[in-house]
């Protein structure tokens, strides 16, 4: 019964930080600080949360290893889930983020929007955007589908 609430309260805990960032925080940022600044922010705190994502999804993985009491098929299920969640995490924060950070320095004091680099920039931000949204979704599923 612990191990359960256990899950439950990893799975709570990573969602609803990707929901709070996502959706709440960070369009609030940039809809009263300036741009960059909010930017800036955001991206500290999309650091933070992908540090939290890793966290969880060792947390939940151990978890779901000790949960004998759930049938094989459920668990696996949720493994899938928890993994997929955590490749979401790695392909943002490993892979977009520094080829993000590169194409902002080397674009300078006048911004990445002014820039030649705009194109590449904005590209790998919507891919970045539509995996969050993924990962968000598939925090839905492993609150509902948790026990």
């Amino acid at each position: 019964m612990k191990l359960a609430a256990a899950r439950r309260l990893v799975a709570s805990l990573w969602a609803g930080s990707l929901w709070a960032v996502g959706y709440l925080v960070a369009p609030t940022l940039f809809a009263h600080v300036d741009s960059s600044l909010a930017g800036e922010m955001v991206g500290h705190l999309l650091r933070s949360e992908a540090w939290l994502s890793i966290a969880c999804a060792l947390a939940m993985l151990a978890l779901l290893r000790l949960a004998a009491e759930l049938e094989p098929r459920h668990r696996r299920q949720l493994v899938v889930v928890v993994l997929a969640m955590l490749a979401c995490t790695l392909v943002v924060y490993l892979g977009l983020q520094p080829v993000m950070a590169q194409l902002r320095e080397a674009a300078g004091a006048g911004g990445v929007r002014n820039s030649p680099q705009w194109g590449q920039f904005a590209m790998l931000h919507g891919l970045s955007q539509l995996i969050y949204v993924t990962q968000s979704v598939l925090g839905v599923v492993l609150v509902v589908r948790i026990r």
